[in-house]
């Protein structure tokens, strides 16, 4: 017990094990685990690690060229639209939220989101459909989306080509070539 308030709880039971060695006890390391589980002292400060949701799985459709090249302006409206998928943790249980929305660059209005427990092609189609039905007037108009499988899978570029609107994309892992989009999440 004093080692773990030593180390402000941040030592579990192998770090506890090898201090306990060095003091010269043998003792084995799930006799260790075991008692700290008891004892409730098991470290809990680093349990959980955060990944953040990537939905890159190779180039499996069309890539875009990213035409924007970090410079996010739009002079009127309905001009750029930024879209990306996040993950969202949902405290206490081990379900995951995804949420897809479209920004749009000129007034950072979100035009359309849909959310789901799985980070389908279908979500991000039914944001795009909800979206468009919404748009009058589709000319000229510019998505700019990651490399995610979501954007290069055909359903996708084909209803954009279908509506005579352009895509682009990001670099591969370069968020900041999405930065508007990702400082909305």
């Amino acid at each position: 017990m004093r080692i773990v308030e030593a180390s402000k709880g941040r030592y579990g039971y192998r770090r506890v094990t090898m201090v306990l060695k060095n003091k010269g006890f043998n003792i084995n390391h799930k006799r260790v685990l075991r008692i700290m589980r008891e004892e409730f002292l098991l470290c809990t400060k680093f349990k959980t690690r955060s990944r953040k949701y990537s939905s890159y799985n190779g180039q499996i459709g069309k890539v875009a060229d990213n035409v924007v090249n970090r410079e996010f302006k739009a002079d009127k409206p309905n001009q750029l639209w930024l879209t990306d998928v996040t993950e969202f943790r949902i405290n206490g249980q081990e379900n995951k939220l995804y949420l897809s929305p479209i920004l749009n660059l000129y007034s950072s209005e979100i035009i359309s989101y849909t959310l789901s427990y799985h980070p389908t092609i279908e979500l991000t189609n039914t944001m795009l459909d909800k979206a468009l039905h919404k748009l009058k007037n589709k000319n000229n108009l510019i998505i700019h989306s990651d490399q995610g499988f979501h954007y290069q899978h055909d359903s996708w570029t084909k209803k954009l080509e279908k509506m005579n609107i352009r895509q682009i994309m990001s670099r591969k892992g370069n968020c900041l070539d999405n930065s508007p989009m990702e400082n909305f999440f």
